[in-house]
C-alpha cells in the first residue's frame, strides 16, 4: 500500500485590492498531508500541529479528505484515502489553511494513485471541492498554494488561473492576532455592488499590483497595494488594524493589508531584515493583544511531494 506525502504552502488571499483574484504563496509555512489508499471507507488517522483540535476528523467534513476523494473520483478511482494531516496554518486565520490542506490532499491522492506529475488544473479542481465545503468557491488561496508565486484567478468555472513569477526577492511579514474570523462571515459583510469610481480604482490597483510583482517595481507596488473594497469594511474585525498597518508602513513596508478574510495582516518588504523589523513593529502595535508572526520569502514553488 503506497503511502505518499504532499506539502502545500500557505498564502495571502486578495493581496490587497485583488479580491478573489490575486493570491501570493509564502515560504516556510503550510500544511502537510500523508495519505494511502484503502478499499474501505475514508479515514483520518491523525491531525497534529496548529489548531489541530479544531480540525474535523469526519472525512466528509474535512477539506483535505474531500479534495482527495474528489481527485480520485475524477480519475475513476473508487478507493478512499487514509490520511494524517500536519497543520502549519491556523484555522480561520486568513492564511489559506483550508486551501493548503485541500491542495495537499488532492496532490497526495494523485501521488498515492501513481500519478507523479498531476495536472495543476486537475489538482485545483479537486481542491476547490474541499475549499468550497469550508469557505465557498474561490480560487485565490488555492491557486497560490498549487502554483506558488503570485497567481491570478481569472475564472472559477471553467478554471482559468495564471501563475506570475515574481521578479524581485521580496519578503513577507505576517502577524496574526489571537482572534478568529470565519471566511463565510467576513464575506457576508461585503456589499454585492460598488460605485463606479471605487470599482475603476480597484481594477486599476489590482492590474498595477500584478504588473509590479511581475516586473519587480517596488514603487508601483507601494502605490497600488490599496484595497478600497474589503479592507475598509473588515478592518473593524481586527484589533488595532490601523495602528498595525501604520507601524508596518513607517518601518519601511512597501504595502500592508489584510490577508484574506483576516485576522492575519501582511506586509511586503524589500528583503528579510526589513520584513523582520516590520513584523516586530506590527506585533508591538497590537499592544495588549496576543499575536503570532511569521516572516518568509515569497514561495516560488507551490504544492510538492514531501
Amino acid at each position: 500500500m503506497s503511502r505518499r506525502c504532499a506539502f502545500a504552502p500557505g498564502s495571502i488571499g486578495n493581496v490587497g485590492p485583488g479580491f478573489d483574484v490575486l493570491g501570493l504563496a509564502v515560504e516556510g509555512i503550510g500544511d502537510r498531508v500523508t495519505l494511502s489508499l484503502l478499499n474501505g471507507p475514508a479515514v483520518i488517522d491523525d491531525v497534529s500541529g496548529r489548531d489541530a483540535d479544531l480540525i474535523p476528523r469526519d472525512p466528509a467534513k474535512n477539506s483535505a479528505s474531500i479534495a482527495a476523494v474528489a481527485w480520485l473520483r475524477a480519475h475513476g478511482d473508487v478507493r478512499n484515502p487514509a490520511m494524517t494531516i500536519e497543520k502549519g496554518l491556523p484555522l480561520a486565520g486568513g492564511m489559506g489553511g483550508s486551501a493548503a490542506s485541500s491542495v495537499a490532499g488532492a496532490f497526495a491522492a494523485a501521488l498515492a494513485s501513481g500519478v507523479n506529475a498531476p495536472s495543476s488544473n486537475e489538482v485545483i479542481a479537486a481542491a476547490l471541492e474541499g475549499e468550497a465545503a469550508v469557505a465557498g468557491q474561490h480560487l485565490d488561496n488555492i491557486a497560490a498554494s498549487a502554483l506558488g508565486g503570485l497567481t491570478i484567478s481569472r475564472s472559477v468555472h471553467p478554471i482559468d488561473v495564471v501563475a506570475v513569477r515574481v521578479a524581485a526577492p521580496w519578503w513577507v511579514a505576517l502577524v496574526t492576532p489571537a482572534v478568529r474570523i470565519q471566511t463565510k462571515e467576513a464575506r457576508e459583510i461585503l456589499p454585492h455592488e460598488s460605485d463606479r469610481a471605487t470599482w475603476v480604482q480597484q481594477m486599476a490597483n489590482t492590474t498595477a499590483l500584478a504588473y509590479a510583482f511581475a516586473t519587480g517595481d517596488a514603487e508601483l507596488l507601494r502605490r497600488s497595494l490599496d484595497d478600497r473594497y474589503a479592507e475598509p469594511r473588515r478592518a473593524a474585525l481586527i484589533p488595532n488594524f490601523h495602528d498595525v498597518k501604520e507601524a508596518a508602513l513607517l518601518t519601511g513596508a512597501l504595502g500592508c493589508s489584510i490577508s484574506g478574510s483576516g485576522p492575519t495582516i501582511f506586509a511586503i518588504a524589500i528583503e528579510e531584515r526589513s520584513a523582520r523589523r516590520c513584523a516586530e513593529a506590527m506585533q508591538h502595535a497590537l499592544t495588549d493583544v496576543t499575536s503570532t508572526s511569521h516572516v518568509g520569502a515569497i514561495a516560488n514553488r507551490g504544492v510538492r511531494a514531501a
